[in-house]
C-alpha cells in the first residue's frame, strides 16, 4: 500500500506527520493576538514552545497554549469556539515508533483506558467557563491526545477532554490533517462540539487550552513519541498560525513564532 500523504515510514514503524505537532510547560515563545471581525468581540492568542527539541533530530515535545478573551462582555466569558485550524511549520512533525490508533467510540465510552497505550501521543489541560445567572462557573478539564484512524489515507488525532466538577462532562474532539503551503507544512482542523452545562444555561466556553505532543522527558524512552524538528530554521524562527470560528458567527486569527533551537 502506498504511503499516505503527510506520513513517512521510519525504522521500527516510526510515523511522521509533517507539520503536525499539536497538539497541542516551558518558556513560551512570541505571542500575538489579532482582533476578530467587527461583528464579534472574542479574540484569541497562541503561544507555542519546543521542549528539549533539537534541530535536525527527533526528540522532545511541542507545547501549544491558546487563550480566548472577550474584553467587551460584562461577564468576560468569550463566545464558545466551534472550529480551530492550527497551522504548523513546514518540515516539523511527530515520530511515533509504535504506530497504533484509537477508535472514537472506545474513547467516548471507556475513556483513556479504552485506547492502546501506544496510541497516546500527548496531553494537557484546559479551563472552561460559563456565565450562569449572576455568577461565572469555572471547570478545569484534563486532556489526552491520541492518534486516530486514517481518514482518506491521512492521519487523524483525537483529543479527550474530561471535567469532573461541577459538570462532570466528557468531550471528544476530532482533528483532520490538511496540506498547506510554505512557510507552513500542514494544518490541523479541529471541530469543537458544544460543552453543555446546566439546564437552560449557555454552553461552556474554553478560556485557556494548553496541549503538549511528544515527550517532555529530557531522555525519552525508545517507545515514546517525539517531535521532529527541521534541520534548517527560518530567519526569525518557526512560524505558527491559527484561525478560529466562534458560536456567535465571528472569527479571528493569531500568529506566533518559536525561536530556533540551539
Amino acid at each position: 500500500m502506498a504511503t499516505p500523504p503527510g506520513v513517512a515510514s521510519r525504522a521500527r514503524g516510526a510515523f511522521a506527520a509533517r507539520g503536525l505537532c499539536a497538539a497541542l510547560c516551558a518558556a513560551l515563545a512570541t505571542c500575538a493576538t489579532l482582533a476578530p471581525r467587527a461583528r464579534g468581540v472574542t479574540s484569541a492568542s497562541i503561544a507555542p514552545s519546543l521542549i528539549h527539541a533539537r534541530s535536525g533530530a527527533a526528540g522532545g515535545a511541542l507545547n501549544l497554549t491558546i487563550h480566548y478573551t472577550d474584553s467587551e462582555s460584562e461577564s468576560g466569558v468569550p463566545s464558545p469556539v466551534r472550529r480551530s485550524i492550527l497551522r504548523f511549520p513546514a518540515g516539523m512533525g511527530i515520530e511515533i515508533p509504535e504506530l497504533r490508533s484509537c477508535a472514537v467510540a472506545r474513547l467516548r465510552t471507556r475513556g483513556p483506558s479504552g485506547c492502546p497505550p501506544q496510541s497516546r501521543i500527548g496531553g494537557g489541560r484546559a479551563l472552561a467557563e460559563v456565565h450562569a445567572g449572576s455568577q461565572t462557573i469555572a471547570e478545569h478539564i484534563a486532556l489526552w491526545v491520541f492518534l486516530g484512524p486514517l481518514r482518506n489515507l491521512s492521519p487523524t488525532f483525537l483529543i479527550l477532554g474530561r471535567g469532573y466538577t461541577p459538570f462532570d462532562e466528557r468531550v471528544v474532539l476530532s482533528g483532520a490533517v490538511l496540506p498547506d503551503s510554505p512557510p507552513y507544512g500542514e494544518d490541523l482542523s479541529i471541530s469543537i462540539p458544544p460543552i453543555p452545562t446546566l439546564p437552560l444555561e449557555p454552553d461552556a466556553s474554553i478560556v485557556t487550552l494548553s496541549l503538549s505532543v511528544g515527550s517532555t522527558a529530557r531522555r525519552p524512552s525508545s517507545h515514546a513519541a517525539t517531535v521532529v524538528v527541521p534541520r534548517r530554521c527560518p530567519l526569525g524562527g518557526f512560524p505558527f498560525a491559527a484561525s478560529f470560528t466562534y458560536a456567535d458567527g465571528s472569527s479571528g486569527s493569531a500568529f506566533a513564532t518559536v525561536p530556533c533551537p540551539r
